[in-house]
């Protein structure tokens, strides 16, 4: 008789245990292997940013984690995600060069060059408006890591062979599995992972970050220039590149036609769009980090920051699509003195930061 009592127990504990192991799979239908434990990362983010800037967007998809932000580093320097195995993604973001390219264009795997430069890495998670690559065609870190794998001018290869490549290469489905709750491996997880370690790249201890900490005082040469930037009739910088210190990220985030051409072989923002009034549109570069991202531009023209400030002192040209802000255009730019040029220089490059350069987080494994 206490055996049939037993018997809706019984059946409660089964059912129990099925529900546990249903709820246990992902959304991809795979059960989470056993042992699965991610461990959540806080960004290191710098109080300045915290008492100034919105929260950094972090997918509710994607969290940010320590197994996630190590998988994600190695996928970053590691040359197996290209077609013959021999680019990295810092290939062409160099950590020593603000996460960009001192040379105008990175060649691919087959030589070819493209027609941009590489955009400098840091900061992205502030990125409100989520538009990422020159032309803003990503909609996401996760989507913007995406492309480059199979586009045929950088690594040339196509997702199921470098999901392949990786599920055969040692020790890589154990740190999805330890990152993801599966060592079945797909592309989505690879963009996730590198998504989550491109988010760690923060940059926010420049001589300007330190001088509004109170621990140092600019130089009267960076003082001017920091006049000259936020002044209409001289600089006219903080349109496009925000106003300090309520824009610590150094740029709008939108999209400009800063009077570099007067016809376009690269229609930037518009090619996306379609649309005829968004040629020659190009997104607003950060400038932090000056000192270590040349050349400058979308298309690397500048190789000096000298040459940057001529344009916007005595070149701007005129085209049909170029932005209002561009004020001077019609007096060939907004004709700076050698010494508000000199001031100006000096302070761009006070927003440079070492230490993030050097940041041992952010080197190869």
């Amino acid at each position: 008789m206490n055996y049939f009592k037993n018997i809706p127990a019984l059946f409660i504990a089964t059912i129990c245990c099925l529900t546990i192991i249903s709820c246990a799979k992902d959304e991809g239908g795979k059960p989470e292997e056993e042992g699965y434990q991610p461990t959540p990362l806080e960004l290191k983010t710098p109080t300045m940013f915290k008492q100034i800037l919105d929260s950094p967007i972090i997918p509710s998809d994607n969290p940010q984690t320590e197994e996630g932000v190590a998988l994600g580093k190695k996928l970053f320097f590691d040359p197996i995600l290209s077609g013959d195995k021999t680019l990295a993604c810092a290939g062409c973001h160099i950590p020593a060069e603000g996460f960009s390219d001192s040379r105008q264009f990175s060649p691919g795997i087959d030589g070819i060059e493209g027609r941009r430069n590489s955009m400098p890495l840091f900061n992205l998670a502030w990125n409100y408006k989520e538009n990422f690559f020159w032309d803003g065609r990503a909609i996401s870190l996760e989507n913007q890591a995406l492309q480059p794998v199979v586009d045929p001018v950088e690594m040339h290869n196509t997702w199921p062979n470098a999901v392949s490549s990786l599920q055969a290469a040692p020790g890589y489905p154990e740190l999805f599995s330890e990152a993801f709750g599966t060592s079945t491996i797909d592309s989505t997880m690879v963009s996730k992972a590198i998504a989550q370690f491109v988010r760690t790249l923060i940059s926010g201890n420049s001589r300007y970050d330190q001088f509004l900490r109170g621990e140092i005082e600019l130089t009267e040469a960076e003082q001017n220039g920091l006049d000259v930037y936020i002044d209409e009739t001289r600089g006219d910088c903080f349109h496009c590149h925000g106003t300090p210190p309520n824009n610590l990220l150094w740029t709008d985030n939108d999209f400009h036609n800063n009077g570099l051409d007067e016809t376009f072989d690269d229609l930037g923002r518009g090619a996306v769009t379609g649309d005829p009034r968004e040629f020659g549109l190009f997104k607003t570069p950060s400038l932090r980090n000056l000192a270590y991202t040349a050349p400058y531009m979308h298309d690397g023209r500048f190789e000096t920051l000298e040459e940057v400030i001529d344009h916007y002192s005595e070149g701007l040209v005129y085209s049909e699509t170029i932005d209002p802000l561009m004020k001077a255009v019609g007096e060939g730019g907004v004709q700076l003195t050698e010494k508000d040029k000199q001031d100006l220089k000096a302070f761009l490059l006070s927003l440079s930061d070492e230490s993030f350069i050097n940041n041992p987080d952010f080197q190869k494994p």
